[in-house]
């Protein structure tokens, strides 16, 4: 999750691994222009929560975005009871001047409720301006298993006048078993010729996490459009078996992707820049 510090450089903010696999939040500085690590951070910057916590198990970071408020991130907090199925619940980290970061709160910012009541995941947030309105999407179980062995994980929608107070909307953008049925993690980008999301999905058939991407005119009404994402995975290396988690910016005229590669980033994270055609 990238934050522009000067320039061409920018924090990158990421979800590490524990050995016990609980992920915090650890930072590189990047140019990303020149393709420069500036600066590693030794110590998290958001350490997972105590036991017994919503985010006890881990914490999976959406995007950086302003309110009258303040400035935040939203993020997937992990629970792994011992007794029962993984879940998530989203949380909201509070981002000061320096770039520290402090929960918001004691407990989820968004929990489970009636319409969401197995897990969420993976939150975005984009101020939709000339709406005076800010949209929320985010990930949401509706079966751990379809009858195809793969779980059903839609992409929501939810509006807030003041991007603080959230409505859910409920299902933002189609699914197809057999075809796209687990998605995580979308990214939204907006521009003249409409709305634009990538997402990591699973079709449901057997094959590892890809990229996809949807269409929308308005932001509310998306069509799915995977063949058009854009990026693939690579004959041979790091991302040849996965692609998956990632994050689009616009800088410099330009149009980049983070991105994580196989065994869900298990080696670092991946920059890819859109053709110009």
């Amino acid at each position: 999750m990238p934050v522009q510090l000067d320039g061409d450089v920018y924090r990158v903010f990421y979800s590490g691994r524990d050995a016990a696999n609980r992920s915090s939040v650890g930072a590189v500085d990047i140019d990303i222009v020149a393709r420069r690590i500036v600066r590693e951070h030794a110590e998290p910057f958001f350490e997972h929560g105590p036991a017994g916590s919503f985010h006890a198990d881990g914490v999976s970071i959406g995007n950086c975005y302003r309110t009258p408020t303040g400035r935040y991130i939203l993020f997937m907090g992990w629970l792994n009871p011992p007794d029962a199925h993984w879940r998530g619940e989203i949380g909201r980290l509070r981002v000061d001047d320096r770039l520290r970061l402090t929960l918001d709160g004691d407990g989820p910012f968004m929990p489970l409720d009636a319409d969401d009541s197995v897990s969420l995941s993976y939150p975005w947030v984009l101020h939709d301006e000339p709406n005076a309105r800010w949209r929320m999407w985010y990930g949401s179980t509706d079966s751990w298993d379809s009858g195809n062995g793969e779980m059903v994980h839609v992409i929501k929608g939810a509006v807030s006048d003041d991007g603080d107070r959230w409505q859910r909307g409920g299902l933002a953008v189609p699914y197809a078993l057999g075809e796209a049925q687990a998605f995580s993690r979308p990214t939204v980008a907006r521009d003249a010729a409409g709305w634009h999301m990538w997402f990591s999905y699973r079709s449901g058939a057997g094959e590892s996490y890809r990229i996809g991407y949807a269409w929308s005119a308005d932001g509310e009404g998306w069509t799915l459009r995977l063949q058009d994402a854009g990026i693939d995975v690579s004959d041979a290396g790091w991302d040849a078996e996965m692609i998956e988690y990632p994050f689009v910016l616009e800088h410099g005229g330009a149009r980049y992707m983070f991105y994580n590669g196989n065994g869900y980033g298990r080696t670092g994270f991946g920059l890819a820049i859109q053709d110009a055609a």
